[in-house]
């Protein structure tokens, strides 16, 4: 999308109202409100590390008040008719639809992103919306017999109540709306925790709900620079039945034993490390296409990006050479220059873990094809790198990257490459590049992950269940399944 001299200044504009607007205040009850003045999260570019803007820090006392807001307005909202609940999530569908542009530039201001991504997220964002608010009027429930014949079996499925949402910093506004919008279709009202890196783009969206007729209580959005006593103060709460969260699996765990003594519902899409398998007979352009979308949507700073490189001896060096050839025609740089369509990372500590691992990978043997260098700031780049020879030892084939490097891995034998594979704590998603649909049904059947993309680079659709196996989570977002999360199923035994 080519954006003119003239546009360009208006959006700047716009943005620096967008940019102010969200920084308002936190918001609790449809009221932008900043109680304890003095207490400020401020918020980078991380493409300059200029300060962009301040908003509040807000304290368990917000929290709290927060939690009040989403009390007061649940019996309203849970009884609001679905057709009704469903028509104001359309609107906020099209309200995005219709600031897409603008809602753009902020994620891409305050996250760094490419613009090109940015738009890519608030179009996969506002699809939660409309999506949901399809599936708000088709939640249906179940009337059998009993096996016996003595009774029938009446299942109903009801608003499961209060939802504690926390969102991560590399999709600011795709994972609050993933949660968000399901937990409005149920009949929930929530509190959202969005990242303090990227606070902007939930606030902005808070505006965009009220304008769309969200009532008043129903979404709830506070920012914390102590999120662990904020958040377990809700999570204690007895008000609050389910907590929905994406992020690392190290918090997860903790937040998971946080939940456990309330006995909440949990939804937690964490960590991952995802294996990208090219097979010998896989078709070479396409598994080029498909790992360019799949390691650098985001720059890499995506939960779902390939992290592991599995290619096959007879197509590796082809492979090696087309993705180093790719990797290094990408612009790196900030997100409003022309041309750019690689973003810095997110702050300086993780051009520090980046480099660490791929020190870690050079020093145990494996060979840079390009890149393996931070750049020059301003601002928090690492070059697009690629690496062969990789020693299955390397720290970068444990951990989760988030950045521009892609390790490759050659293998011959399919069943020992599985094993490697499958040897890791996470199991999110895989991807698989064959030209042979039964191999790639096999292999599919095989990998230990939630999601398979088999001959895609792009696994993530608001209508699929999102979600992984082992340490990276428990329950889906997304499809139909997303409505059940916020959901309980009450039985009812009746003789009629």
């Amino acid at each position: 999308m080519t954006v003119s001299t003239a546009e360009r200044a208006e959006i700047a504009s716009d943005l620096d109202r967008l940019v102010s607007d969200a920084a308002r205040g936190l918001y609790i009850d449809g009221r932008w409100q900043n109680p304890n003045p003095g207490k400020w999260i401020d918020v980078a570019d991380p493409a300059t590390s200029k300060l962009v803007a301040r908003v509040p820090d807000g304290d368990i006392g917000d929290a709290m008040a927060a939690i009040d807001a989403a009390a007061a307005a649940a019996s309203t909202w849970r009884l609001t008719p679905p057709r009704k609940r469903s028509e104001i999530l359309r609107r906020c569908f099209e309200l995005m639809t219709e600031q897409a542009e603008l809602l753009a530039a902020l994620i891409s201001l305050e996250n760094g992103k490419s613009l090109a991504d940015a738009r890519g997220e608030v179009a996969y964002a506002a699809e939660f919306f409309r999506w949901n608010a399809e599936e708000a009027v088709r939640i249906r429930g179940d009337l059998g017999w009993a096996p016996s014949g003595q009774n029938r079996i009446l299942v109903d499925y009801q608003p499961i109540g209060i939802a504690v949402l926390i969102t991560p910093w590399n999709f600011p506004a795709a994972m609050a709306t993933r949660k968000i919008a399901p937990a409005l279709a149920a009949g929930c009202t929530c509190v959202l925790k969005p990242a303090s890196e990227t606070p902007l783009t939930a606030y902005a969206l808070a505006a965009l709900y009220e304008e769309a007729g969200v009532p008043a209580g129903v979404v709830n959005v506070v920012t914390t620079n102590t999120p662990g006593p904020v958040v377990a103060a809700m999570l204690n709460d007895p008000r609050v039945r389910k907590l929905s969260f994406t992020g690392s699996t190290r918090i997860g765990r903790a937040l998971l034993a946080t939940a456990a003594s309330n006995v909440l519902s949990c939804s937690m899409e964490l960590g991952g490390n995802a294996p990208f398998i090219v097979c010998d007979d896989a078709d070479l352009d396409a598994a080029l296409d498909g790992a360019m979308i799949a390691k650098m949507r985001n720059a890499g700073e995506a939960c779902t990006a390939a992290n592991r490189f599995y290619v096959q001896s007879d197509i590796h060096d082809a492979f090696a050479t087309g993705l180093a050839e790719r990797m290094s025609r990408l612009t790196v740089g900030r997100a409003f220059d022309p041309g750019v369509n690689c973003g810095p990372m997110i702050t300086a500590d993780a051009v520090t873990k980046i480099h660490r691992l791929v020190t870690d990978a050079v020093d145990r043997g494996a060979k840079i094809r390009l890149g393996g260098h931070p750049m020059q700031g301003p601002g928090y780049f690492y070059a697009p790198t690629v690496l062969t020879d990789v020693p299955a030892e390397a720290d970068i084939a444990r951990e989760e990257i988030f950045g521009p490097v892609a390790p490759l891995f050659r293998f011959d034998d399919l069943d020992e490459m599985m094993t490697a594979a499958n040897d890791t704590e996470y199991g999110l998603v895989s991807y698989v590049f064959t030209n042979d649909l039964k191999r790639g049904f096999d292999l599919a059947g095989r990998l230990d992950s939630g999601m398979i993309a088999l001959n895609r680079g792009l696994v993530s659709d608001p209508a699929a269940p999102f979600g992984g196996t082992k340490q990276s989570g428990l329950g889906r977002e997304g499809g139909a399944h997303g409505v059940l999360e916020f959901m309980e199923a009450k039985y009812i035994a009746t003789t009629f």
